[in-house]
């Protein structure tokens, strides 16, 4: 920011101007955040963890809430299960790029997206999808509603959510609520 300093003369009604080259502020403050806050892939208050991202360190219950038994075989869940309502809108955690949209057997319906600071998230078990592949998706904004899987038929409709940070699988549960720019590359 650069000082200008105007003269009028009432007489003659000249304007001279004089201008400065030193600054009259030594730095840059921003007068409004740009952080960027992790959400909630949905907004309906009435949604509940059904099934818990397994981690190896959890305790014996949290463990075993995340775990999936299929055709008679245990398997740790790497998605955190979100339902316990009839069915509910499912939204971008941020700003992104949608680079994939497939059917599994399993999982049902998915969409994978991109987001800067090496994010992707992966919206599975969803139906009624409203964005394409290359779209660019706004945070907030509905790409899909809940919807079922072969994988976790008890669960009725839900969403299988998996969050890739760094191209390493992490809880989900971790990060929402945190600054984007928190997290460490």
């Amino acid at each position: 920011v650069y000082a200008v300093e105007v003269s009028f003369n009432k007489e003659v009604e000249e304007v001279s101007e004089t201008y400065t080259e030193t600054p009259v502020y030594e730095e840059n403050i921003p007068v409004i955040t740009t952080d960027i806050i992790i959400n909630r892939p949905y907004v309906d208050n009435n949604v509940k963890i059904l099934k818990g991202f397994y981690d190896h360190k959890a305790d014996e219950a949290s463990q075993e809430n995340s775990i999936i038994y299929y055709e008679s075989t245990y398997m740790q869940n790497s998605s955190v299960a979100y339902g316990g309502v009839e069915s509910f809108d499912v939204v971008s955690i941020l700003d992104g790029k949608v680079i994939k949209i497939t059917k599994d057997d399993l999982v049902g319906n998915v969409i994978e997206i991109e987001h800067d600071n090496n994010i992707i998230s992966i919206y599975q078990s969803v139906d009624n999808i409203k964005v394409n592949v290359n779209d660019e998706i706004k945070q907030g904004q509905i790409i899909a509603t809940s919807g079922k899987s072969s994988i976790n038929k008890d669960l009725n409709s839900h969403l299988l959510f998996e969050l890739i940070i760094n191209n390493q699988i992490s809880n989900p549960e971790d990060y929402f609520g945190k600054k984007v720019n928190t997290i460490s590359e």
